[in-house]
């Protein structure tokens, strides 16, 4: 790209044709206070006003943030007036602000409270009548608490740029202005899918994932066999909350701060994850085998069976009949594991940390029941479970690493650690389906083919002994789309496709540590372009370190099956661990 010269506060530069302000400040040395640029490349509407600067050639101050550079330009960030007016835009939000910082889930992550202290504003500089606000606390996934809303966009930009709806928008006009659902409706009565993506990016509390650290609470002091269970995804990104690097795996440390929370027995979502594989495998054979609905699509993520049921009611079938691993981990566990410890499963209540805030949602689903009782009984983030150990004095950088509790479930294969990335469950399945159908393992055991930690579709067709097998991956439901509407066409040439609702898989979930430039000091300044690819080679890297690498040889997964489940879709392996779906009624 051509290069063009301007000033900044007197001093010459070379940048690129086409930047804005604010970018160009960022590549000569120079972070202008922000609040929508720099954020996952989300909503530049320059809508905030706090990142005004004084330029050549402009009407007075402009927003950095949507301005491009032109040759010649001189730009100044810290004169009087540019200073001034930045002071006086925070000030301006903080005026129609809910400031109950102590009590805020956003303490510590509030970009809102950074810029407020970077541009010295004052509380109550302006004051005046707050505008009306609205609590929606129905979803089982979501809160939104407008008093904290500052109007800036991010979130019904990342639902469309994500997902490619517009679940989010701006209702009513002037001082009466909200960012909600159509019709200012909660979360519970409009399409979401739950996903968690606009908690990602709001740079406040306005929204958040629906806290279950309370049910956890409850759980311990009830007497009951309370017992947790942990995503992949989880140990790649809890070390963030710690001061750790981006993609640092803190396996062994967080299995110790579980522990110390009280929790009676640790267990890896790996094992649910190898026995997904064994079961959505054999799904798969037997379809490619006896004509069955082709082709057929992974059903671990939540946040897109959802968006199946809102959108495509009628492509259901396609669906793979399995539950998603911690649903199926629990069910082993009241089932399984309850009789082999001689524990009434009224009394297990198990906790599963996940990365994902849709898994709340899914946790509470009448058809992840068995006997009455729900598979999983609280689901709490990534987020949540580093706040329980902040709370409890846990010094995480000196715990000990220690390992899963090894009886019945402490088995895992490395193909239940790559679960967590987008590619993931594909690799996995391939890994086994290539074994059933040849007799032996895949020499290279990767399937590279399939990786990937991005948004968007990758493909791949694999002849395995002779059966050509089309593959397609994508996450984020503006990339599954077009997969979708192939198959509704009768025009898809695939036969298993992987979707995933956030992009790049788990490693991005909704309810995973903030990527925040701001607030990751240490970071390489390319941090929101490689965040995901960091956290993905944490995975890869432990699947690299197993002993074993395939589900169907985890030995815990093969005892199970002889001792309990008899074999891949036996009658009580559907009792156990597969599920139904149904269109959502007045969303289709």
């Amino acid at each position: 790209m051509a290069k063009i010269n301007i000033k900044i506060e007197g001093i010459p530069y070379e940048v690129e044709e086409g930047m804005t302000i604010l970018e160009a400040a960022k590549a000569c040395g120079y972070e202008i206070p922000s609040l929508c640029a720099f954020n996952h490349g989300e909503c530049n509407l320059g809508s905030c006003r706090v990142c005004l600067v004084e330029a050549t050639g402009a009407r007075g101050l402009v927003a950095s943030c949507v301005y491009p550079v032109s040759e010649g330009m001189e730009i100044r960030i810290s004169s009087p007036a540019a200073v001034k007016a930045r002071r006086d835009s925070v000030e301006l939000l903080l005026s129609n602000h809910s400031k109950n910082c102590q009590q805020c889930e956003k303490n510590e992550y509030c970009e809102l409270l950074h810029v407020a202290k970077l541009t010295g504003a004052r509380d109550d500089a302006f004051a005046g009548t707050h505008s009306k606000t609205y609590l929606d606390e129905l979803a089982p996934g979501l809160v939104r608490d407008t008093s904290k809303c500052i109007l800036c966009g991010r979130c019904v930009a990342r639902c469309q740029n994500a997902h490619g709806m517009g679940i989010l928008g701006f209702e009513n006009r002037g001082f009466n202005t909200i960012v909600s659902p159509a019709e200012n409706r909660s979360f519970a009565d409009s399409p979401c899918i739950q996903c968690g993506q606009c908690v990602n990016v709001c740079p406040t509390g306005a929204l958040m994932e629906h806290s279950e650290i309370g049910r956890v609470d409850e759980a311990m002091k009830s007497g009951k066999h309370v017992i947790v269970q942990v995503a992949p995804a989880v140990r790649a990104a809890l070390g963030e909350e710690f001061g750790y690097p981006v993609g640092t795996p803190v396996t062994g440390k967080m299995i110790a701060a579980l522990r110390r929370l009280g929790f009676e027995k640790v267990y890896d979502v790996n094992f649910g994850a190898d026995l997904t594989i064994m079961e959505e495998g054999t799904e798969l054979l037997d379809r490619l085998r006896n004509k069955g609905t082709l082709p057929m699509i992974t059903s671990c993520s939540p946040g897109w069976v959802n968006y199946a049921e809102y959108n495509y009611a009628d492509l259901l079938p396609h669906l793979s009949s399995c539950k998603s691993p911690h649903e199926m981990q629990g069910a082993i566990i009241k089932s399984y594991w309850a009789e082999e410890k001689g524990i009434n499963p009224k009394d297990i209540f198990v906790v599963s940390v996940m990365p994902c805030v849709a898994k709340k949602f899914e946790r509470q689903r009448d058809q992840l029941k068995v006997n009455g009782l729900p598979d999983v009984d609280a689901v709490i983030t990534t987020r949540e479970l580093a706040k329980m150990i902040k709370r409890s004095g846990i010094m995480f950088t000196r715990l000990p690493e220690e390992e899963w509790d090894p009886d019945i479930m402490g088995d895992y294969s490395g193909a239940g650690v790559i679960f967590g990335v987008t590619g993931g469950v594909m690799e996995a399945a391939l890994r086994t389906v290539y074994f059933k159908l040849t007799g032996k393992e895949h020499d290279a055991i990767a399937f590279e083919e399939v990786r990937g930690h991005d948004a968007g579709i990758r493909e791949a067709s694999l002849d395995i002994n002779g059966t050509v097998v089309n593959v397609a991956i994508a996450s984020g439901m503006k990339s599954a789309k077009v997969l979708l509407d192939e198959i509704r066409e009768g025009k898809s040439k695939y036969q298993f496709i992987e979707i995933m609702g956030c992009p790049g898989g788990c490693i991005n979930g909704g309810g995973q540590p903030y990527v925040r430039p701001c607030f990751l000091p240490n970071e390489d300044d390319d941090i929101l372009d490689t965040y995901k690819e960091k956290r993905a080679n944490a995975l890869y890297s432990e699947d690299e370190r197993q002993a074993v690498r395939q589900s169907h040889n985890n030995p815990q997964i093969k005892e199970l099956y002889e001792k309990y489940l008899g074999k891949p879709n036996s009658h009580k392996a559907h009792e156990l661990l597969h599920t139904t779906y149904a269109g959502r009624e007045g969303f289709n």
